[in-house]
């Protein structure tokens, strides 16, 4: 047994002095090894082979220091070592966070004999006022920059403010105003979890008889929601594992049934259930997803290699790392660490006044709710929430050029903290670039009768700024796209490796009529579950300024009067409500019931008289059917309905409350609406719920095709007219004429 500390003491001392001088030689600060979120993989310490366990060493640890190509590292580190902040909304800068570290690690809270050391889960910008941020102009000075974090010690959660040029620190203690949870998990704790089980001869002992060696053993850490008593008043998390033998999909390799329970805090084992000894590992055979890993003889080259060419260059500017300009648009865009990235201050240019007109005043992913439909002991508890638990920026993967963003695209990298407050730099984490797939922006021709000869085209060319993480095993793609004529397509793309169930079984015909397999068998003893996906987005929208309302535009059936004398007997009307107070925005889709959702700024009209106006064209539409008592639907309240409107309140920013980690869902979207507060001709926020049912089938195996949805931000109303009707059609001397290789 000492030889086993012995050897995972050596393997950790060497890992962390690479590491170590990984970060120093890269980046201006220490980068902490970013392992998939519930991901970890464990080599055998007790291995008797001094080579294997060599081996293994050097293949985990290459594993941690993998990166991308970069090109540009002395560029980047000199780059975010000099950066000042340009506008309200910039994120913290490297000095900025150093600063707020210095002075938390400081002051007297944390430097108290019997204070722990503290875990930093949250720091960055505390935005001024929206009210400061709306009066600064360019050129102007920067309001007072404050971060806000969060802190724990000695068990409890703190709430701190940091005047960065004053240094000084204001504490609330969370407890005082949230009745449950916890705050988002580190990096730290999520790998320090995955490690905790190997601590124990029993679990050792346990994977061994499972046929699995400890040196193949992939671990996730799981986030174990609340389902009563036994989750209360301790950080746990459930850690379950997999066979790497074979394959890098170990999530297709899952030791079936085994869970372990830890303490987030001390990291102790607090049990250990078995069910799925009867259960075999499924095989690795077909789960290699990698291009290096398919048989030449084996590979498809469907399409030619495409790529769109700009002999002018990209239209868009980037200024001061975060404002982006394109066409007609301008808005500021930022890497955020729980949101994955923040669009703020959107506004479009009016093509009969040039006036830029505001149209949103910040958007950004709120939360991610992702429940299993599986009941049974080593499932029911998988009801992921991935912004509030994991922090579905800190989860952000770097870009692959070429692949998930095209030749042209600017690139914007991540300033985050590590748990000990330390900035490090995430690399590529968002890409901007122009679109074109050959969409139409408008056309209109005349038939040959009419003798006018009129063909009029107009390409639609589109902004995209784009985010991918990877929260273990699925990857989300989140695409910002601007349109010239004013509208904005939030989409959402669903890829990666489903999670996996192991079973006995090896095809469908073996399985028992009256059996619920709780999904579809997708390759032999390996079923993929059933699950939803739903993605809460924060519209904070100011269309034509701060007061709007929301009006729900009934598309009612009337009959025709006798009066009218018309052979039709029936048509549509539109009716519209304005919502008065939160309960009458609640809103449920309805397919025979339909509406229009206008947010509409009732103090300015267009010169016909119709108030200017934005409205929700819905996508995604996939509803909760979980019980509104069942554990997981409580604290995923504000799924219960596909739109909702609050008034604008700083501290209701997140639908599943600030603290969504084992919270009881008495502080989420549900909660805040149902306080029925005044919405009518105020500072509103819109919260659309996008969402996703996924019955797994054979073709997410083993990786999957991308699927998505999105859902529109539209102007009504907004512009006099077609704001794009003057803008040229393309010339074919305008585009550079390219020969493929065959025939040039």
């Amino acid at each position: 047994m000492e030889s086993t500390h012995f050897s995972r003491f050596l393997f950790l001392l060497l890992a962390a002095g690479i590491l170590i001088l990984f970060a120093c030689a890269n980046f201006p600060t220490y980068l902490p090894p970013q392992p998939s979120p519930r991901l970890s993989s464990r080599c055998s310490a007790s291995s008797s082979s001094s080579s294997n366990s060599s081996a293994c060493k050097s293949r985990k640890i290459a594993g941690i220091l993998k990166q991308p190509p970069n090109p540009t590292a002395e560029s980047r580190r000199l780059r975010h070592e000099s950066a000042t902040p340009q506008h309200p909304l910039d994120p913290l800068t490297i000095q900025e966070l150093n600063k707020v570290r210095h002075v938390i690690n400081s002051h007297h809270l944390f430097k108290s004999p019997s204070s722990s050391a503290v875990a930093l889960h949250t720091v960055v910008l505390e935005e001024p006022p929206k009210s400061a941020v709306l009066r600064w102009s360019p050129g102007d000075p920067l309001p007072p920059r404050k971060a806000f974090a969060i802190a724990r010690s000695g068990g409890d959660t703190l709430l701190l403010s940091v005047d960065v040029a004053s240094g000084e620190l204001k504490a609330d203690r969370a407890s005082d105003s949230s009745p449950s949870g916890y705050p988002t998990m580190t990096v730290e704790d999520m790998t320090s979890a995955t490690w905790a089980p190997f601590a124990s001869a029993d679990f050792n002992r346990t994977v061994t008889d499972r046929g699995v060696e400890l040196s193949d053993v992939a671990c996730l850490p799981i986030s174990l929601g609340w389902f009563g008593k036994k989750e209360e008043d301790r950080r746990l998390i459930k850690v379950q594992c997999y066979s790497m033998k074979d394959t890098v999909n170990f999530y297709m390799r899952p030791i079936e049934g085994l869970t372990v329970v830890v303490d987030l805090d001390s990291k102790d084992v607090i049990e250990i259930v078995d069910k799925g000894r009867h259960i075999p590992i499924p095989n690795a055979a077909n789960t290699d997803y990698r291009y290096s890993a398919i048989k030449k003889n084996q590979r498809l080259d469907l399409v030619n290699p495409i790529s769109i060419e700009q002999p002018k260059g990209p239209t868009f500017t980037v200024t001061g790392d975060h404002l982006v300009r394109w066409a007609n648009w301008e808005f500021h865009l930022k890497p955020d660490p729980r949101a994955g990235v923040i669009v703020s201050q959107a506004r479009v240019k009016d093509p009969e006044t040039g006036e830029m007109r505001s149209v949103m005043y910040k958007g950004y992913t709120s939360e991610l709710f992702v429940p299993y439909m599986d009941p049974t002991d080593a499932w029911y508890f998988k009801t992921y929430m991935d912004a509030g638990e994991y922090g579905f920026g800190l989860n952000s993967m770097p870009l692959d050029p070429l692949n998930d963003c095209p030749r042209n695209a600017h690139y914007m990298d991540a300033v985050f903290a590590a748990g000990d407050g330390t900035p490090y730099v995430r690399p590529n984490m968002v890409c901007i670039f122009e679109s074109y797939g050959g969409d139409i922006g408008w056309r209109h021709s005349e038939s040959p009768i009419t003798g006018m000869g009129i063909i009029e085209a107009r390409p639609k060319v589109t902004l995209v700024a784009r985010m991918a993480a990877s929260v273990a095993n699925y990857d989300y793609i989140i695409d910002w796209e601007f349109q010239t004529d004013g509208l904005i397509r939030i989409k959402v793309g669903l890829s990666g490796i489903l999670m996996v169930k192991g079973t006995s079984y090896v095809n469908k015909n073996e399985v028992p009529e009256d059996e619920n397999l709780y999904g579809t068998m997708l390759s032999e003893n390996v079923i993929g579950v059933i699950h939803d996906h739903y993605v809460t987005f924060y519209l904070d929208m100011d269309v034509d300024g701060v007061d709007n309302s929301f009006v729900n535009v009934h598309i009612k059936k009337e009959e025709t009067s006798p009066e009218v004398n018309s052979p039709r007997r029936s048509f549509l009307k539109a009716v519209r409500e304005v919502a008065k107070t939160e309960k009458e925005a609640q809103i449920k889709f309805q397919l025979y019931n339909p509406s229009e959702f206008h947010v509409v700024n009732p103090g300015k009209t267009t010169r016909v008289g119709n108030p200017v106006g934005y409205k929700v064209v819905a996508g995604g539409t996939a509803a909760s059917l979980l019980d509104h008592s069942d554990p997981p639907q409580m604290r995923g309240a504000f799924t219960n309905n596909q739109i909702w409107v609050t008034p604008y309140n700083r501290s209701e920013e997140w639908a599943g409350g600030l603290f969504a980690y084992q919270n009881h869902g008495e502080e989420n979207l549900q909660v805040w609406s149902d306080r029925d507060r005044e919405i009518e001709n105020k500072d509103i926020v819109v919260w659309y719920t996008m969402g996703f049912h996924h019955i797994p089938c054979q073709e997410d195996f083993p990786i999957m095709p991308t699927v998505s949805s999105s859902f529109d931000l539209k102007p009504v109303n907004f512009f006099e007219r077609n704001p794009i009707l003057r803008i040229p059609p393309n010339v074919e001397k305008d585009l550079p004429v390219c020969k493929a290789a065959a025939s040039a």
